[in-house]
């Protein structure tokens, strides 16, 4: 049942009981059409991540400290994916724009805590890599399955403590009466934010602050991390140790660069680019949420031998079966 607007009793106060979605701004005609290639990136980041989680878990010799992260991060890119189809589907295919104003908030609230889970999770495969290459001995004793336990537990606490006052800032403000439309097919803090006709300079020094504390913070780690394994590869006596060395590295820089940089375009298009075309935002929008957990699976599957050879043997398993 949908909630009516709220008022205060001066009537000074509201809040729309629903918001209106948009999909692809001034391609509203080729929804249908549109709705083709989203549809098979989203079947393929649900297929995909679901295949590299059962590969790990049907494979004992995948039972190890690197292959558990990337089950970490295949199950946060699920929980992304996750977040976006329903609205998006239902834009481009219904035309079914209306989404109410606490289940956009609940929609923003897990959007942006994946988006934060996924960083820590690169973080934490940074750091994987650097004990791998740096102190090989040592490894098994320092990632052991319940200092991973634990590391999974600080990500996914880190991510809640982060974003749980966003919701309750945003619940704050007063908006604009009337409709209410959001630039995009999914619920984003900056977006949201912006329809308030109020002072939201509190909502945008938070939200600074988590980029900050959990983006910013993390790629800077994941620089350092390199720049270490890079200091311990050059030590290495034989270029072919070397490349080795740096070759089980190749999946996560690419997964890293993969998620990042679409970020940054998000973090940047909606800060400095109120002139930029509404498709613009969009486009990197979509980029930023769909296509990490696309390529993701891809990229291991492909770059990992060990993940190829497991996938390969389930799938022949499945086919005999």
């Amino acid at each position: 049942m949908m909630s009516l607007p709220q008022f205060h009793d001066n009537g000074s106060f509201f809040q729309p009981s629903v918001f209106l979605l948009i999909g692809i701004p001034g391609l509203e005609a080729m929804h249908g059409w549109i709705s083709i290639p989203f549809s098979s990136m989203y079947a393929l980041a649900l297929a995909g991540n679901c295949l590299i989680l059962l590969a790990v878990k049907r494979t004992p010799s995948l039972h190890q400290p690197m292959y558990y992260f990337l089950s970490m991060l295949s199950l946060t890119d699920l929980g992304l994916t996750l977040c976006t189809l329903p609205t998006t589907l239902a834009v481009l295919w219904f035309d079914y724009q209306r989404i109410a104003f606490d289940a956009c908030l609940t929609q923003m609230f897990f959007l942006h805590s994946f988006s934060v889970v996924e960083s820590s999770v690169l973080l934490a495969m940074s750091f994987d890599r650097f004990v791998a290459i740096s102190n090989p001995l040592r490894y098994a004793s320092v990632l052991t399955n319940s200092a991973i336990g634990r590391i999974g537990m600080a990500i996914v606490t880190r991510a809640t403590v982060s974003l749980f006052p966003v919701p309750f800032l945003l619940k704050r403000l007063n908006f604009c009466p009337g409709k209410v439309y959001l630039s995009h097919s999914f619920c984003f803090h900056a977006d949201m934010m912006k329809r308030a006709c109020a002072d939201i300079t509190v909502n945008i020094l938070y939200g600074l602050y988590v980029v900050l504390s959990t983006a910013v913070v993390d790629s800077f780690l994941i620089a350092i991390s390199y720049g270490l394994i890079l200091h311990t590869v050059m030590g290495l006596a034989s270029p072919q140790e070397r490349i080795r060395a740096l070759n089980t590295c190749v999946s996560h820089i690419l997964a890293v660069l993969v998620f990042y940089i679409p970020g940054v375009g998000v973090s940047i298009i909606h800060r400095f680019g109120r002139h930029a075309p509404p498709i613009v935002h969009a486009i990197i929008a979509y980029v930023y949420l769909i296509v990490p957990p696309v390529l993701n699976p891809i990229i291991y599957s492909v770059k990992s031998k060990h993940i190829r050879e497991a996938l390969i043997k389930m799938l022949k398993k499945k086919d005999q079966g």
